[in-house]
C-alpha cells in the first residue's frame, strides 16, 4: 500500500491577510490540493496562493444537521488523501478552535497509515484578549461554548472572566445553521442570574474580518441580552463579578513548609 498522501491542516487567522503565517501560506503553496471552509473572500483569496482550491460551504444547508455536514467534509478531505495528495484543510482563524473536522479528520488519516497534523494559527480568543485589554491570568478566565454551557451542568466561577463562544447558535436543539433569538437567550440569561446580579455589564464582541474594520464591541446590562443585536459571529464576554476570595488555610499551609528565615529572605529580596 502506498501511503504517500497526507493531510495538514491550518489556519488563516482571523483578519484577511493579516494573520497568515508563512508556514501556513507554505503548505497552501505547496499543496496538491486545498479544501476551505471560510469565508467567500478568504477563500477567493486562498485561491491566488493553489488554483487547485476548493470551498467545502456548499455542504452546509438549511435545517441539515452540521453533524452531516462536517461528516461529508471529513470524507472529502479522506478521499483525496487516499488518493496519494498532498492535502491542506484551511479552517476560519485557529484550525483546531471550535472546529470538528479538522481534528476527526486528522485522527481518522493517522490511523488508516498516513501522515496528518495541524499548525496553529490566531483564534478568535487572541483577538479578543487584544482587543478588550483583558489579561487571562489576571483573573483567570473560564470558556464555554454557549449551547454546551446551556446544555449540561456547567458551573461558572464569577470572580473570574467568563466567555461564551458561538452565542449566535446559544440553546439551538436542531443543529442546523440557524440564529437562535431571544427565547433561547433569555433561558441563557436566567441561567446567568444565579451568578450575576441583573445589571451587571456584559459585552458582545465580534473579531474584525477585514484589515479596514473595528472590532464590535458592545456593552450592556446583562438583562437586556435577549433583545441584543447578535449575529453568528457574536461572542459573549462577562467580566468579573465577585471579588477574588483568599484561601487562607492553603496560604498558611503552604508558609508552614518554609522556615521561619525564608520569609524574612523573601521580605528582604522583594525589598
Amino acid at each position: 500500500m502506498n501511503n504517500n498522501g497526507s493531510l495538514v491542516c491550518v489556519g488563516p487567522g482571523m483578519i484577511l491577510g493579516a494573520h497568515m503565517t508563512e508556514r501556513c501560506k507554505n503548505h497552501i503553496q505547496q499543496a496538491d490540493v486545498v479544501f476551505t471552509s471560510c469565508h467567500p473572500v478568504i477563500e477567493r483569496w486562498l485561491a491566488t496562493l493553489n488554483p487547485c482550491t476548493h470551498s467545502l460551504q456548499h455542504l452546509y444547508a438549511d435545517n441539515k444537521d452540521r453533524r452531516n455536514t462536517y461528516r461529508q467534509m471529513q470524507d472529502t478531505l479522506l478521499k483525496e488523501v487516499r488518493n496519494n495528495k498532498k492535502v491542506v484543510g484551511v479552517f476560519y482563524g485557529h484550525p483546531g478552535v471550535f472546529a470538528q473536522v479538522p481534528h476527526r479528520a486528522i485522527q481518522q488519516v493517522i490511523d488508516e497509515g498516513y501522515q496528518a497534523w495541524m499548525e496553529p494559527g490566531i483564534s478568535a480568543d487572541a483577538c479578543l484578549y487584544a482587543d478588550m485589554g483583558i489579561d487571562p491570568g489576571a483573573y483567570g478566565c473560564q470558556q464555554f461554548e454557549a449551547s454546551q454551557f446551556m446544555f449540561y451542568q456547567r458551573q461558572l466561577d464569577p470572580s473570574a472572566y467568563v466567555i461564551l463562544w458561538q452565542l449566535g447558535h446559544a440553546g439551538d436543539l436542531s443543529l442546523t445553521p440557524r440564529l437562535t433569538g431571544a427565547p433561547e437567550r433569555q433561558v441563557l440569561v436566567d441561567m446567568l442570574l444565579e451568578y450575576y446580579v441583573p445589571s451587571h455589564q456584559v459585552a458582545i464582541y465580534e473579531s474584525p474580518f477585514l484589515p479596514t474594520q473595528q472590532s464590535r464591541i458592545i456593552w450592556q446590562r446583562l438583562d437586556e441580552l435577549p433583545e441584543a443585536d447578535i449575529s453568528l459571529i457574536s461572542t459573549l464576554v462577562i467580566p468579573p463579578g465577585r471579588r477574588l476570595i483568599p484561601n487562607d488555610e492553603i496560604v498558611t499551609r503552604l508558609k508552614s513548609i518554609y522556615p521561619p528565615s525564608h520569609d524574612k529572605n523573601t521580605a528582604k529580596a522583594e525589598g
